[in-house]
Formats: C-alpha cells, structure tokens, sequence
C-alpha cells in the first residue's frame, strides 16, 4: 500500500529487517575542512560542554569539518592556526580548488576494500556538510558560489565499489545548517538552531537537494543533521521516499520546531526529534538499558568526525575500546555509526585504517555474537571477577560477550538466569566447553590458549544453547 503524505501513514513504516541486522557502519566526513584537517584537540565534546559551557566548546570545538565556524571565532586556536598557516588573505573558499585537486587521485576500491574488511555493512557518505560545500554535481548548484561542489560523481562511484561488496550506501545531508546561505557565529546552543536558514529559497534548495540525491542514489539511509526548515512539506518527502524505497530508512534529526529551552537557565535542554523517524542518533553518548526503539549511537574515532592531523595515536580510541563499545551498543538495540575522517585525497590516515582492520579481525571471529542478533531479556552481567558481559540473541542461542577477554581456566557468569544452558561453544573455537551451573551463575571452563591470548582479547563470546 502506497505511503501517504501525513504523519499517521508514515509511522506505519516499520525498520526494515537489514538495519536490525547490519549493527556496524561507518559514516564518511570528507569536504573542503579535509584540506586544511585541523582542529585544538578539545576533548570529548559532552564532556567539554559539561565543563566549560557551550560557549567554551564552540571557541575551541574538537571537530575539524566545522573548521569555518571555528576560523570566525577571533582569539581561537583554529583561527590562530590559519592565519599561521596560510595568512590572513586566504578565505575558507580558497581550499576549493585545492581538494578538487586532491580528490581527482581519490580511488573507491581503496574504501571499498576497507569498508568490507572492517566488516561495515553500511556506509553513510556525507553529500554537504554546514558549510554548504557539495559533495556531488548536483543540477541545483549553490547560489552565488562558482564551482562550489565536485568535479566528480562521487556518490555514484562510491555506490558502485559498495555494491560490489555488498555492503549499503546512506547519505547525510546538512538540512539545518548551511553557511553559504546564513552564518552568524555560532557561539553557543541558540545560536546554533538560530542559524537555520527559515528562508523558503532555502527550504526549496535543501528539498530540491534530497530529491535530487534519491532519485540519483537511491540512499538505503536518509541522514539529515541539526534540523530543517519550517517551509518544507516533510511529509510528502518522506512518502514519496517510502514509496519509492520501502526498505530506505529516515533518522530522528529533521526536526523543523525550535529546541526545548530550560524556563530557569533559558539553556537548551535538547534539540526535539523530528516528527516523524525510524531511529534515533545519540551522538558521542549511548543509552544505558535495551532501548524498545531502534537507534544508533555515533562518534568519531577520535574527538572529531573528519581527519584531524592533530589526533594521533594518543588521541584516537583503542581498538579494544571501540570493540567493547559496539558489542554494549548492539546488546541495547543499537546499531554503531563510526565516523570514516579520509585526508583530502581520500587516504586512509593510518590510525583509522588500524583501528578499522582490528575491528574487522574480532568480527571476523565473533560476528555471529553481533550481525542479525536482537536483544535479550537483558543486556548486562557480570563475571565473578568482575568484567562485564553482555547478551544478545539469535536462532535460539544466547551470546554472552565477555568484555576485556577472559582470564583463568574458568569464567563465571552471573546475574542472569542462565540455568537452562545445555551447551556452551566459544566463537572461534571448534569444541564444546565444560560447563557448569554453580552457585546461581553459568561457570564455563577454557580450553588452554595461553593466558596472554585470552588477557589480550577485546572481548570473548560464547554461544549458549538454551534448553529452556
């Protein structure tokens, strides 16, 4: 039955089975801040907010891709760093030219490869960022911006080295900010959803944009950011989008009303969910118990979603870390949005490449502890030497992943009813392990792999045959 263009008839749209299944992908933040790749090495972006303010974490905001608002700041580092750099003569859009130059040695089989052996199975490809630059030749140019977009198609042959891998292609898209169109600084929370274009010019070219890249790309995901203008029929957008592609997938940042606003502080409490989505986006946090909603929780691997030449070894998170936080992502009904930050000719910094090939390894052996899995009936434990272990579940087997690996001859699970185990398997190993119901929790005997191997793992699963 045809979607109509009203809330009612949308919500009727259910998540499609492949982004319940797919649990890890990879966003892609490249454009024109990939040139000049630097940002102060702020610190955690909720974590800095909580300290210094709002105001404090835009004069020196960790992210790079906002490396323009950043250059407005008088006094900031980036903007010290610019001028340094490159002088005070040499305006934002002068890197135009530079990453066109770049990008022409861009080769998507190179992202292919390393999407596939991370084990993605979903990639989010940033078509505009705030500053409005376009990360494809779009029919519906920039106003009064010459050659402000690529000279190549590059969703397309993005898509295309995708394809081949089996892997899906979403596509993310500035809706509420566009600098080209309106940029006072932004400072702070009001004047970041104050910097919504209202304009019906602008709502008109933002939509134009989205049909425009459906209708080209046919996006698996619709990935909007900060909001969107109150001129636009969203309803029928998103109907037409259904429509077209019932199995395509829309996230929860299209919100066209003003923010909550705290009555005491006049702080924003949180910028609303849009009116109508299939998932939310907690970005650089996580929720804390299995959510009864579908969402994904996204981050950098650093402190910035683009390449930063600033973030090095010491400031990107360990692959034991990323590791541990898909599995408690995917344990709460999750799905994990990492953020791909190339340099402005679309290498891999080696750090990310590291990290992604880690990652892809401990899928490799563990992946059926992760892909096609849906929650259980609860998604925390804990060992009796105190690691945490977290549960999902899939054709009848529970998956206890152990986070931090498993030290000793033994491991034993306890806190959750696991009396009815029949059988326990270790992923990545071939024989049945000895088992035993002691003392109200499940202990599970090793076989003899060496102590560093097991101290040195991520984390471990077992699969566990319920009889109950």
């Amino acid at each position: 039955m045809p979607y109509e263009p009203n809330l009612d008839s949308l919500r009727a749209h259910v998540v499609p089975n492949w982004f319940h299944d797919a649990k890890f992908g990879l966003m892609v933040v490249w454009g024109l801040f990939s040139v000049p790749a630097w940002a102060p090495t702020t610190g955690n972006l909720g974590e800095v907010a909580a300290e210094q303010g709002w105001e404090g974490l835009f004069a020196r905001n960790p992210y790079a891709e906002w490396y323009l608002n950043s250059l407005k700041h008088d006094g900031s580092p980036t903007q010290a760093h610019h001028r340094a750099t490159y002088g005070d003569a040499f305006a934002y859009d002068d890197f135009v030219p530079l990453f066109h130059d770049a990008a022409a040695r861009w080769n998507p089989e190179t992202w292919g490869d390393c999407f596939a052996d991370a084990g993605a199975k979903y990639i989010i490809f940033l078509t505009k960022h705030h500053d409005g630059f376009l990360l494809w030749n779009s029919a519906h140019p920039t106003p009064g911006k010459r050659d402000y977009q690529t000279q190549r198609d590059i969703p397309a042959e993005l898509g295309a080295a995708l394809r081949k891998r089996n892997i899906r292609l979403g596509l993310y898209y500035s809706g509420g900010l566009d600098w080209s169109f309106h940029h006072p600084i932004i400072r702070d929370q009001a004047s970041l959803f104050a910097c919504v274009p209202q304009s019906q010019a602008y709502a008109d070219h933002a939509t134009a944009h989205w049909r425009e890249l459906i209708a080209r790309y046919q996006p698996d995901v619709l990935w909007n950011d900060i909001g969107y203008p109150s001129a636009t029929n969203l309803p029928e957008l998103f109907a037409d989008y259904y429509n077209a592609h019932p199995d395509g997938v829309i996230n929860d940042r299209f919100a066209q009303e003003p923010p909550s606003v705290d009555p005491v502080t006049e702080a924003i409490v949180a910028p609303p969910p849009g009116a109508h989505y299939d998932f939310r986006t907690p970005e650089y946090s996580s929720y804390k118990e299995i959510m009864p909603f579908k969402w994904e929780s996204t981050r950098g691997l650093g402190f910035s979603f683009s390449y930063n030449q600033n973030e090095g070894e010491e400031y990107t998170l360990s692959a034991a870390t990323l590791i541990q936080t898909l599995v408690d992502v995917v344990s709460k009904n999750g799905n994990l949005l990492l953020s791909f930050g190339p340099m402005a000719d679309g290498t891999i910094p080696p750090e990310q490449a590291d990290r992604l090939a880690q990652i892809g390894a401990w899928l490799r052996i563990n992946g059926d502890a992760i892909y096609s899995t849906r929650p259980w009936s609860q998604s925390d434990a804990v060992t009796t030497d105190g690691a945490q272990v977290r549960f999902t579940q899939k054709d009848g087997a529970i998956y206890a992943t152990v986070l931090g690996g498993v030290l000793g001859g033994t491991v034993t699970i306890t806190g959750a009813p696991l009396a009815g185990v029949t059988g326990v398997e270790w992923l990545g190993h071939r024989e049945a392990l000895d088992f035993a119901h002691h003392d109200g929790g499940l202990q599970i005997t090793l076989p003899d792999v060496g102590a560093d191997a097991r101290a040195e793992a991520a984390a471990v699963s077992f699969r566990l045959r319920d009889g109950g």
